[in-house]
């Protein structure tokens, strides 16, 4: 294998285009065209400089009878090298966890809706609090197993690539099938983040309506649909970020190109459980010490507001700890 084929090999391993290979050896992009071409070869400094960069020995790129890249020592030792099947395995399972970690977020939040909406009941329309109450808190706490019980196989099946938290190497073709499945994710991530920010923003809307033109138990409805519209936005958010981090983790840029043991997405799931069920907790105690049911409605609004802002200083506390 002659020189310009290994470099041809080499950059498309790695998944870089002549561009970006050019940026990264300080070179014009013709000369790596002719390279590839076999018009010409770099000067011993690039030769020097390719070896680094691809981890390569010098004698791999030289020696045309060497058809079997040879690393340079420590480069291949002990990591671990992922394959195409792998790859494609790993995305296709994050993809599915996508869903249920949103899913179960999303039951998370809107599981204190039904407790919300007996609680006025039994206010407005003389319901029994007792038979109300314990029908919400079943509900809610059906919600949150389920959720849990998502949370939990997501976990099982992605401790099968714990090797990803690891230091590992793509074998040849991977960042290329990588980026042009993130390239082809990409609209869908953007519009999921939109939809998202909007549905969140737009979440007081119902509360608002419903204090101007119903009753009180209208304004317990709507508390319970702006719940549910923040849970879908949270869910689309999650969805869109558990998949792209899966991509971004085997390309190894972004967060991952300084932090490659970074779980930003695993992290979501457990904080949205955790915020959502500590608000759920506020709320049965201050509602059955002041037994004000017709009051204690109004930290949901709040909690909801709150959420995406408690949830970014959330992720920069992690993230500075990490540094």
């Amino acid at each position: 294998m002659i020189f310009a084929d290994k470099i041809i090999r080499l950059r498309k391993k790695n998944g870089w285009s002549q561009e970006e290979l050019a940026e990264k050896m300080n070179v014009s992009r013709q000369a790596v065209s002719k390279w590839e071409s076999a018009q010409s070869v770099p000067d011993i400094d690039k030769f020097l400089l390719l070896s680094n960069l691809f981890g390569v020995t010098t004698d791999y790129l030289l020696k045309d009878e060497i058809e079997i890249e040879e690393y340079t020592d420590g480069t291949d030792e002990g990591i671990r090298r992922v394959t195409m099947a792998e790859a494609n395995e790993y995305i296709e399972c994050r993809k599915k966890a996508a869903v249920l970690i949103g899913l179960g977020v999303l039951l998370c939040i809107i599981s204190p809706a039904a407790l919300i909406v007996l609680s006025g009941a039994s206010y407005y329309y003389g319901i029994s609090a007792a038979v109300s109450v314990s029908f919400g808190i079943v509900f809610l706490l059906l919600l949150v197993a389920a959720a849990v019980v998502m949370f939990s196989y997501c976990g099982f099946k992605n401790a099968a690539f714990a090797y990803l938290s690891d230091e590992f190497e793509t074998e040849y073709g991977v960042a290329g099938m990588v980026k042009e499945k993130d390239k082809e994710f990409t609209p869908f991530g953007i519009a999921s983040n939109l939809i998202a920010t909007c549905l969140c923003v737009l979440s007081p809307l119902p509360i608002i309506v419903a204090a101007f033109l119903g009753n009180g138990f209208e304004v317990c409805i709507s508390v319970a649909a702006a719940l549910i519209l923040i849970g879908i936005g949270v869910m689309l958010y999650i969805i869109g970020t558990v998949r792209s981090t899966s991509m971004h983790r085997l390309l190894k840029d972004g967060e991952f190109s300084k932090n490659p043991n970074c779980r930003k997405s695993e992290s979501s799931g457990k904080f949205a459980t955790v915020y959502w069920l500590t608000a759920t907790a506020v709320y049965l105690l201050s509602s059955l010490i002041t037994n004000k049911w017709d009051y204690t409605w109004v930290l949901w609004p709040f909690a909801g507001l709150l959420y995406p802002i408690v949830n970014i200083i959330y992720k920069h506390v992690l993230n500075k700890n990490k540094e």
